[in-house]
């Protein structure tokens, strides 16, 4: 398993606990505008990623659709779907939200937020030109269409 440990340049492969220190970790800016991540854990064979999110006030990220499932814990701020079946939905600081597999939906932060963010697999963007990339702005098929999850969903 490829997997990035953050902060943890003495990990090695036989230990069963990964001590991360967000704290001591920068910021890193997204294509998404006012949004930044911290990511926690990241698992390039299967998808696996955790990060905390920060979101500046009326920060939206636009349509996605989740692969895998998503669980995210509010810290600060509010989460609110945009757009998709749930509009309207707010998760407030110290709530939880989960989307199943498929969900598809567009997400704003009006006031901002940090958010704890688990994501099985990378979720698909779609962009007004047709393609469908993952957070990074690569085609989601050439990237991530070998994880388990994708392949179970065949």
């Amino acid at each position: 398993m490829e997997t990035l440990i953050a902060n943890m340049p003495d990990a090695a492969s036989d230990r069963h606990s990964h001590l991360v220190r967000p704290q001591e970790m920068e910021w890193q800016k997204t294509r998404f505008p006012g949004c930044e991540a911290k990511t926690l854990l990241f698992d390039r064979s299967s998808g696996l990623m955790t990060a905390l999110m920060r979101f500046a006030p009326g920060s939206v990220l636009p349509d996605h659709e989740h692969v895998g499932v998503e669980q995210s814990y509010v810290i600060e701020g509010a989460l609110v779907d945009n757009e998709g079946p749930a509009k309207g939905i707010a998760c407030k600081a110290g709530e939880f939200i989960w989307r199943e597999a498929g969900s598809r939906h567009a997400a704003w932060c009006p006031e901002g937020a940090l958010i704890l963010a688990i994501f099985q697999v990378p979720n698909k963007f779609f962009e007004a030109d047709g393609r469908v990339v993952d957070a990074a702005g690569q085609d989601w098929d050439q990237t991530w269409g070998h994880t388990d999850a994708q392949r179970a969903g065949r």
